[in-house]
């Protein structure tokens, strides 16, 4: 995967909000995720673990794991960026992530989704640091993630 250019400006956007969301990761990560689920419902029939569940999206267990853990890894992702000039994300994560992103049918229009809801979390999180400069710098590292997933979504052999 090429090396993205990414300014020393945009990685201190994103270094100043990852350290004040930080200390709220499992809660952040939590409302990305049931703003994900309030664009688009039909999200949910992704998740194994939800599928069949009666359990308020709000109150499963296995949902604020999953969600702290994608939240985390998008934002430490993030922050690596300008120093890696890429994604740092563990090859085997990506392959899984590749694979189980193909398996579940995940197509463009949810990557936006989930592009919207990110900006939207991270600007609640930080609404007096949100303005248009973060929204891009984030939204590369966003496109950035997203690209070394695509790279790798194919059938688990």
């Amino acid at each position: 995967m090429a090396t993205v250019d990414f300014a020393e400006e945009q990685e201190a956007l994103i270094l100043k909000s990852w350290a004040v969301m930080k200390k709220d990761a499992a809660d952040l990560g939590l409302k990305f995720f049931l703003k994900i689920f309030e664009i688009s419902p039909s999200s949910t029939q992704q998740f194994s673990f939800l599928r069949n569940s009666t359990v308020p999206l709000n109150k499963n267990s296995k949902l604020k794991s999953h969600s702290m853990a994608v939240f985390v890894m998008t934002c430490e992702a993030a922050a690596q960026l300008r120093k890696t000039g890429k994604i740092t994300v563990r090859e085997t994560t990506l392959q899984k992530l590749g694979t189980v992103h193909h398996n579940a049918g995940v197509f463009d229009a949810q990557f936006e989704v989930t592009r919207f809801a990110l900006f939207e979390t991270i600007k609640e999180a930080v609404p007096d640091m949100w303005n248009e400069e973060m929204k891009n710098a984030w939204g590369i590292a966003y496109d950035q993630l997203v690209l070394a997933i695509k790279a790798e979504m194919k059938p688990s052999s």
